[in-house]
């Protein structure tokens, strides 16, 4: 257990360095409406915060998977298996957003 602290540390710090650069300030475009560049921001930033967050639920629910197969409880393991299928939705729903985000901007040019 003397692990533990170490990998806590580690994942507090992967999220502060995530939080720092999701919340970078973008340039503005040079041409286009401002808008539909501020609705692209939106929805790309948007994009990476629920990748993160199903990536996040995904590493939780084999956390839960793990502790309840070691201590036989059937119902952990399967609320485990049930985090890991909500991080992959947020993850697909993610990377849907960012696309769009990235497609809004290229339109914009």
């Amino acid at each position: 257990m003397k692990t533990l602290p170490w990998i806590l540390a580690g994942v507090g710090a992967g999220v502060a360095v995530a939080y720092v650069i999701l919340n970078q300030p973008k340039p503005q475009a040079a041409t286009g409406w401002d808008s539909v560049e501020n609705a692209a921001r939106r929805t790309t930033g948007w994009g990476s915060k629920s990748r993160l967050s199903g990536a996040g639920s995904k590493v939780a629910g084999k956390l839960k998977e793990g502790i309840g197969r070691i201590t036989g409880d059937a119902d952990l393991a399967d609320e485990g298996v049930g985090d890991q299928a909500v991080g992959a939705v947020k993850n697909v729903a993610g990377t849907v957003a960012q696309a769009a985000g990235d497609t809004l901007h290229d339109l914009n040019r």
